[in-house]
């Protein structure tokens, strides 16, 4: 039986791209990737990510990944209805990483508050028919999805580190880095305008626009 795991990284971020991996496995090979030690990528250091994401493709039969940069999230933000907004977009990604690896079976880290919606949600984009399992915390229940979050979290993380090359020091490109905020405050300041690694529909750019303007006024 061909197994899939899917998750993603940087779903929340306000700087860079949110990425979705796949991989697909026999079912009987699992053990390898449980013997490997991967486990929900949050959990393991930099060193430990980097260094599974080179082992984990040479035991699954086949992997994908999936980029949706900044500037594609804002447009289905700014047009999704309210409750759902990344999560649709979140499902159909996940389906095209399924579709690609035709798994008989396939996990995924349900985004959604309700992993059945979500689940239905990426069958109505698939091409043929699987048992499809969605369920929150599944990056810590399944290995398959175990892998799927590591080599999505390194993706993310070699994406940031190439912006870094280009801007500087942005932080980890989420709302909650000083790093971060200090670099988005100091661009705006400078260019009156944000650049284009940055999701424009998120409200942290309109809380530093905010800001900015009231200390003008101090």
């Amino acid at each position: 039986m061909r197994v899939c795991g899917v998750d993603d990284a940087g779903r929340g971020p306000v700087i860079g791209p949110l990425v979705i991996a796949g991989i697909r496995i026999e079912e009987e090979k699992l053990d390898q990737l449980r013997s490997l030690g991967v486990k929900d990528s949050k959990k393991l250091s930099p060193e430990a990510r980097m260094e599974l994401s080179t082992e984990i493709p040479k035991i699954v039969d086949e992997y994908h990944i999936v980029e949706l940069e900044a500037a594609h999230l804002d447009l289905v933000v700014n047009r999704s209805p309210r409750f759902q907004r990344l999560n649709l977009l979140e499902a159909k990604a996940m389906a095209e990483v399924i579709e690609k690896l035709k798994p008989h079976l396939a996990y995924v880290d349900a985004s959604d508050t309700r992993p059945e919606r979500f689940k239905n949600n990426i069958l109505e984009h698939l091409s043929f028919k699987l048992k499809l399992v969605s369920e929150h915390h599944a990056d810590e229940k399944y290995p398959s999805v175990s892998a799927a979050s590591i080599l999505a979290k390194v993706r993310r993380d070699s994406r940031i580190e190439e912006i870094k090359k280009e801007y500087g020091d942005v932080g980890s490109g989420y709302a909650t880095d000083p790093k971060t905020i200090r670099f988005l405050s100091e661009y705006y300041l400078a260019n009156r305008d944000f650049p284009p690694i940055v999701r424009r529909s998120w409200k942290t750019l309109r809380n530093i626009v905010r800001e900015i303007s009231q200390s003008k006024l101090c």
